[in-house]
């Protein structure tokens, strides 16, 4: 099953359930069904999974159909359009899972603390911001005023349910101000988490959608001015970490409330020649998610 939200002009925000490229709205705000949000929840309160309690809802009434897309274009509140897939009150993040990031880290730093992390039974998890830093499919993605070397990390994410169970995937695009975490690991929160520091969506699928989690194909590319200045394959087939083990981690002696979001880690690491600029558009693809579409936006004045 797979999930959006999006923008209906005069009505507001929707909940939409994707079918054969089609869109059929299944929000019901007379019994509180206004977002993912309260899907999740209401399917965790009745003891049913996800994909359970959206059959029940389907069957309730007719419904509105749109399609695919008519939504997946750039935000205009006039015009109906994809929104974040849904509204997380956490994310969070995983580093150093797959063995060509410690190194690329390590390599930039000229510490092996990365490496070390890859290796050890605790793994790197760190707070990477609330839904007010994050976007959904055609929102721009940020760089701080204060980076010259800011780019994306594509990534698998994990949507953790009311139980602290993975109830489905999303894509995560973990914007990473690389110059500064590489000034100083210490720095690691400024680089992370800023305005637009994280790309979510353009759905959420639930398990059945992605029989192997542990073989899914992530390819990301950088477009500039109409042309694709850097393009990357990756599959979580080289993950050194199960998703068991993060969620582990995660949630020990830690509440992290439902519909929040895991993100995962990244097998594609962009080099400084590829580093973002203003009008850049990042587009990362895992299917069956779909393709998440960002443009890039400079915060302010850079600095020199």
């Amino acid at each position: 099953m797979k999930l959006v939200q999006f923008w209906r002009p005069n009505v507001g925000y929707r909940v939409g359930l994707v079918r054969n490229e089609n869109v059929i709205d299944i929000t019901m705000p007379d019994v509180g069904l206004k977002s993912t949000n309260d899907f999740i929840e209401n399917a965790a309160a009745g003891g049913l999974t996800l994909t359970e309690f959206v059959d029940q809802v389907l069957n309730a009434q007719p419904r509105a159909v749109y399609a695919w897309g008519e939504l997946d274009t750039s935000r205009d509140l006039y015009t109906p359009h994809l929104a974040l897939p849904l509204v997380p009150p956490e994310v969070w993040a995983a580093g150093v899972t797959y063995q060509r990031s410690a190194e690329f880290r390590d390599s930039e730093t000229g510490e092996t603390i990365y490496e070390r992390a890859h290796h050890k039974a605790r793994p790197e998890i760190f707070f990477k911001g609330t839904a007010t830093r994050c976007v959904g499919p055609n929102q721009p993605i940020g760089i701080r005023r204060d980076s010259q070397f800011t780019a994306p990390e594509p990534e698998l994410a994990l949507v953790i349910g009311h139980r602290g169970e993975m109830i489905a995937y999303t894509i995560a695009n973990d914007v990473s101000a690389w110059d500064i975490e590489r000034e100083n690991p210490l720095y690691l929160p400024q680089s992370k988490i800023f305005r637009g520091a994280c790309a979510l969506g353009p759905s959420i699928v639930t398990p059945d959608e992605i029989p192997d989690p542990y073989d899914v194909v992530i390819h990301c590319q950088i477009i500039r001015e109409g042309k694709v200045i850097f393009q990357e394959s990756s599959s979580t087939a080289r993950l050194k970490r199960t998703f068991d083990e993060l969620l582990e981690y995660l949630l020990c002696d830690n509440p992290v409330p439902g519909a929040s979001v895991l993100c995962t880690g990244t097998g594609i690491l962009v080099p400084p020649e590829g580093a973002l600029r203003e009008g850049d558009i990042v587009e990362i693809e895992i299917p069956p998610i779909g393709v998440l579409r960002n443009p890039v936006k400079q915060w302010g004045e850079r600095a020199s």
